[in-house]
């Protein structure tokens, strides 16, 4: 692995890199600003993948699932944005091959395969459509099984270690932060200082510490606050076991705030 340039990563080797991403609001689909722009130059800045594999927040049911169709739809899952965003279509084929290749690098932690009942939502498609605007890498999606603890999850994510030696680019999509509830229009660029201090912790454990002690963030007293609901907390877990199963660290690649209360934060593991 070496560096361009500008300081950016460049993989070179047969390993893609495995990265969270704060996707925050599915405008940025269609807006440009620092985020979807960083988004862009992190995509450049790596070798192509031969295929993505994306852990959405918004896929969140009570089983792990990977989509297994060749041609996924493109799901329009929010409301009250504009026509524009509705229209988007992001027409990535699938991938029943990795699709069956996730269910056996799972094992023995169950995954079943979607033929027809889910597709590529927000989570995953605003984010790539900047990375990847021309829809030609194939591309499935893992759900978030709602049933199952912290280190169900942080295990899964060990597991799928194994598809970057194969040219899979894993791609997990939440945010660190993320309370709608709280959202303050008057603070467009910064955070709440609970917010800032549970994003700064986990930035901490990922660069500097063992990815394992996310586990324990539960008792963090920002906790509550930064993750009231778990489906934008859990992807991040996913990274975590990569970086475990790696034995290295993260580098933070893209870090901000938005109208207190979504931490933007972005995290690699090459």
């Amino acid at each position: 692995m070496g560096t361009r340039a500008d300081g950016r990563l460049l993989v070179t080797d047969g390993q893609m890199p495995a990265v969270f991403v704060g996707h925050g609001s599915p405008m940025n689909a269609l807006e440009d600003n620092r985020y979807t722009i960083a988004w862009s130059e992190l995509a450049a800045s790596m070798a192509r993948p031969r295929a993505i594999v994306c852990v959405s927040a918004h896929w969140f049911i009570n089983a792990s699932a990977v989509t297994a169709m060749t041609e996924p739809r493109t799901i329009h899952d929010f409301f009250g944005f504009p026509p524009a965003l509705f229209d988007m279509e992001y027409p990535a084929p699938g991938s029943p091959e990795l699709a069956g290749q996730i269910v056996e690098v799972a094992a023995p932690l169950w995954v079943g395969l979607d033929h027809d009942s889910w597709g590529l939502d927000h989570g995953t498609w605003s984010v790539l459509a900047r990375m990847y605007p021309e829809a030609d890498i194939p591309v499935v999606q893992l759900s978030l099984d709602a049933s199952k603890p912290h280190e169900h999850h942080y295990e899964l994510g060990i597991h799928l270690d194994a598809l970057r030696r194969d040219g899979v680019l894993v791609l997990c999509s939440g945010n660190i932060v993320h309370h709608l509830g709280k959202i303050d229009p008057s603070k467009p660029e910064s955070g709440f200082p609970w917010a800032e201090r549970f994003d700064t912790r986990v930035r901490e454990i990922m660069t500097e510490g063992a990815p394992s002690e996310l586990l324990g963030l539960r008792s963090h007293p920002d906790f509550p606050l930064a993750a009231p609901t778990p489906d934008h907390y859990l992807p991040l877990l996913y990274l975590g076991g990569i970086a475990d199963a790696a034995g290295t660290k993260a580098e933070v690649v893209i870090d901000g705030y938005a109208y207190g209360s979504l931490s933007m934060t972005s995290l690699l593991v090459a």
